[in-house]
């Protein structure tokens, strides 16, 4: 199988280093291009992320001695890759401005930022659940005015911790749903290192968090419709979203009100049962099990679990009924693998798997 080239947006934050750890020696890809803002153009890798560097383990060598390129040098991006991800730290106009820049230039753009997750004909996909939404793509190349060029996104890093427990569960009619996510703070970007003030601290507030729980769960149940993404009109989700003294890991306590209610036996065995077109394709990136569930009462927890299937499996447990909805349970994922850089890489799998990074579709 050929390797596409590809580059990261946004290569000197988090997110980008955890791109490159994940994409060092991956069977599809090679990273060829490592892209951030103009302070970085020109450097070595290891010069631009001199104390910056998260990561446990040391940044591969080969990376370590590539010059960064600017972010703004898109023709000259062009002429080394099939494809890039994009992580930058940018105002949300301006990381859109950005994104539609590289697909117009005909170089597709695998995102993990939010700016386009409402743009109609983007598809924001979690591949185990709404691979069907790629089918938007020729719509958005044609307002794009490009043959090969598009945008894809992937949702916001919490609700990956619930909203694959709740899509087996859908055909029995979800009505409500109540969730409270307790969320790493390295998805702030941050290590205690930087955040001394999360130590022995809980913050009852993520700015912007709960909107984006509440209704991007509703567009990835939706249709495609016309060339568009119509989001679903239900169920009802109300979320509350606190910072937790936790490294990595988002967990969710999670509350569900059917139509037709099924017993917990039914639920455990869609849970086990489910899988969706990454595992049926075998991507590098799938976990066996999407959606794995603990029997003990203690689990899933942060520490031991968060990294299930190299951080890309969901953890859930506590399955039970309530007094006054019809079930309860918790979730649990890792929100710098499967959430945010690890998810974008599943995606541009399943893309180049699908034919859309290739030329075929």
């Amino acid at each position: 199988m050929k390797k596409l080239r590809v580059g990261i947006i946004g290569a000197t934050g988090m997110v980008g280093q955890r791109f490159i750890m994940l994409l060092s020696e991956h069977p599809y890809f090679e990273i060829t291009a490592l892209i951030a803002g103009p302070r970085s153009m020109g450097k070595s890798y290891r010069e631009a992320v001199s104390g910056r560097w998260k990561m446990t383990a040391e940044c591969p060598e080969r990376i370590a001695e590539m010059k960064v390129i600017s972010s703004e040098d898109i023709e000259g991006v062009k002429e080394l890759v099939d494809f890039v991800f994009c992580a930058v730290n940018m105002p949300k106009d301006e990381t859109k401005k950005l994104e539609e820049a590289y697909a117009s230039a005909e170089i597709p753009v695998v995102s993990n930022n939010s700016a386009n997750r409402w743009t109609p004909d983007v598809p924001m996909v979690i591949p185990e659940v709404n691979d069907a939404h790629l089918a938007v793509i020729p719509s958005q190349r044609k307002r794009l005015g490009t043959k090969k060029g598009f945008i894809a996104v992937k949702p916001n890093c919490s609700i990956q911790s619930y909203v694959g427990a709740l899509a087996p569960l859908r055909k029995y009619g979800i009505r409500e749903v109540v969730a409270t996510t307790y969320q790493a703070i390295s998805g702030a970007g941050k290590t205690f290192n930087e955040w001394p003030e999360m130590i022995d601290n809980l913050i009852p507030y993520i700015g912007g968090e709960e909107e984006k729980s509440e209704r991007e769960p509703l567009r990835v149940f939706g249709d495609v419709k016309d060339g568009v993404i119509v989001p679903a009109e239900e169920p009802v989700i109300t979320t509350q979203c606190l910072r937790v003294p936790v490294t990595d890991g988002h967990m969710a306590a999670v509350f569900v009100k059917f139509d037709n209610p099924p017993t917990k036996e039914q639920i455990l065995d869609d849970w086990r049962s489910y899988e969706g077109k990454p595992q049926l394709l075998g991507l590098p990136s799938a976990p066996e099990h999407f959606l794995t569930y603990f029997e003990e009462d203690n689990r899933p927890q942060t520490g031991l679990d968060r990294d299930l299937y190299g951080g890309m499996g969901v953890s859930l447990g506590r399955l039970r009924e309530d007094t006054v909805y019809d079930f309860k349970f918790v979730g649990l994922s890792h929100n710098t693998l499967r959430g945010a850089a690890g998810g974008a890489v599943l995606i541009a799998e399943l893309l180049y798997r699908e034919g859309y990074l290739t030329g075929e579709k």
